[in-house]
């Protein structure tokens, strides 16, 4: 009978393969294989961390589906030398994928207990450059923007404007728009160079958490 570990470790190595065949860019790969996704996931759902689907996490929230994630990094195509900015942390993986892609990444989580779980699951897998901070994802990061890059790990109903003012001349941002009965779909944004306005496209259908904000 096939043990745990090397049933864990056969499904790992057949994602890596699904990826590649998604995913033309090396780099992004290469951070999937970087970051073990068992130590993010709860403990009962170890045995099925590599398989391509979301997992349910605390506080009726989700890690993303591997190849969702790719495709978004995909879109995003961070550079070495990028500032990237995650609204919605959860348990940190996105973030620390991201880690292996540019230079510094801020993620912001609006439930204290999920920014303690993704601050522990980081540290657990030795994940570096990912600061961690406690407040409203719709409202972005001011005081360390402007950011290359914008990864937003859960559904809004529009664009917040705070965060298409944080981007960065240049800057590019992957975010699910659309009401999560109704159904979601991917928009991608990429600001001109001179920061003067957005070029938009919808992309593919997905279906994320909502983005939530606090009862003002």
């Amino acid at each position: 009978m096939e043990s745990v570990s090397t049933y864990i470790e056969s499904s790992r190595e057949r994602l890596l393969r699904d990826l590649t065949r998604i995913v033309p860019k090396r780099r992004i790969v290469d951070a999937f294989a970087a970051v073990p996704r068992h130590l993010f996931v709860p403990q009962a759902l170890s045995s099925v961390a590599y398989e391509d689907r979301a997992l349910p996490l605390s506080h009726d929230q989700t890690i993303s589906q591997p190849s969702m994630i790719a495709f978004m990094l995909s879109q995003l195509d961070p550079a070495p030398v990028d500032r990237a900015l995650e609204i919605g942390a959860g348990c940190g993986y996105a973030a620390a994928l991201l880690s292996r892609l540019v230079q510094r990444v801020d993620t912001v989580e609006i439930r204290p207990p999920l920014a303690s779980l993704a601050r522990s699951c980081l540290a657990k897998a030795g994940i570096e450059r990912v600061f961690v901070h406690e407040g409203d994802g719709s409202r972005g990061l001011p005081e360390q923007a402007p950011f290359d890059c914008i990864l937003v790990s859960a559904g809004a109903e529009r664009v917040p404007d705070a965060l298409v003012e944080q981007l960065a001349p240049g800057g590019r941002i992957a975010i699910p728009v659309g009401a999560q009965e109704g159904g979601q779909v991917l928009s991608v944004g990429k600001k001109s160079a001179d920061g003067s306005q957005v070029e938009w496209l919808r992309s593919l259908p997905c279906v994320f958490v909502p983005l939530v904000e606090p009862e003002r």
